[in-house]
């Protein structure tokens, strides 16, 4: 389960994060303390593995213990962070000291300039050195990069090529139709990983399992990481998909693709938790079948990334 913490972030990023979007109160965002509440249900229907994401969840006050609180809670498995590593490096030591297993780190290019116009900020040496940083630690670390038609090939590459000599894993995902990708041309996971065998040569499957999403490894002769494809236009996952998103505002989604949710707000601020577990459950057994970002005029979904837990 993905668990959003905040929907504000520090920087500017265009793909989820776009300048003028709207700030909510506090009083509308779930307190640390309804989260783990929460997270406790889920934990007794089935869930074992969360995933702490935004925004940026390490503005949020309190995100250092509350990954030890979710650590605790029976039954789960995984702490896992996705951040775009600004301040990751700064709060290793203690967010390792209260469980977190692994993290994602949202990186689409390498080039200081590019970096700059994409975030507003010239943050991408702090963002290298918390990937050094986790990788000297031992820590698993997967950089996302998102996929845009006609631009990056050099961000592409340099973005593999750091597979080459650590164990990183680096994944290419498909620019969905949401926010600023609904007016964008995204590059296919085909497309892009054709392209990267005329760099590095023909690419063997990466059969072993690294993590729990639904990307598709390859990896290039004498690389020590491996390159990954979450491809959800062209190579449609949803019938493994078994994800549940639950939003900064205490909104739980079942699919990116559609704005139904199930708030579990309500009933948990009105302390009726059998009416939290019964929505919980509702939200499980009624998860659509699947997407339809092949067909946008279907979507109902009009919120951008980071308000959505994405």
């Amino acid at each position: 389960m993905r668990v959003s913490v905040t929907d504000r972030c520090n920087l500017r990023c265009r793909y989820c994060m776009p300048e003028g979007i709207r700030q909510v109160p506090m009083s509308e965002i779930l307190t640390l303390e309804e989260t783990v509440q929460i997270c406790r249900i889920a934990a007794e229907n089935g869930i074992r593995k969360i995933k702490v994401t935004g925004g940026e969840p390490l503005v949020r006050k309190g995100c250092v213990p509350f990954i030890g609180m979710l650590k605790q809670i029976p039954g789960i498995e995984q702490v896992t962070l996705t951040t775009n590593g600004v301040l990751l490096q700064e709060y290793a030591e203690p967010l390792l000291e209260n469980g977190l297993y692994a993290v994602n780190i949202s990186l689409d290019t390498l080039d200081r300039g590019k970096y700059r116009e994409i975030t507003g900020t010239d943050a991408l040496p702090a963002v290298e050195g918390a990937i050094r940083d986790m990788l000297r630690r031992g820590v698993p670390v997967k950089l996302n990069a998102v996929l845009e038609k006609g631009t990056g090939k050099a961000d592409w590459k340099a973005l593999a090529e750091m597979t080459r000599e650590t164990p990183l894993l680096v994944r290419f995902i498909e620019m969905m139709p949401l926010g600023y990708g609904k007016d964008r041309a995204g590059a296919s996971g085909e497309e892009v990983k054709d392209w990267l065998e005329t760099q590095f040569g023909p690419m063997e499957p990466d059969k072993a399992r690294h993590g729990n999403g639904p990307a598709v490894y390859w990896k290039p002769q004498g690389f020590q990481g491996s390159i990954g494809f979450i491809s959800a236009l062209h190579g449609k996952f949803c019938r493994s998909c078994n994800r549940l998103r639950l939003t900064a505002q205490g909104e739980l989604k079942s699919c990116l693709c559609y704005e139904a949710g199930v708030s579990l707000k309500e009933p948990l601020r009105r302390d009726d938790e059998a009416e939290v577990e019964r929505r919980f459950r509702e939200a499980l057994w009624n998860k659509p079948e699947a997407h339809c970002f092949e067909r946008p005029e279907e979507m109902t979904e009009k919120r951008e990334m980071g308000k959505i837990g994405g």
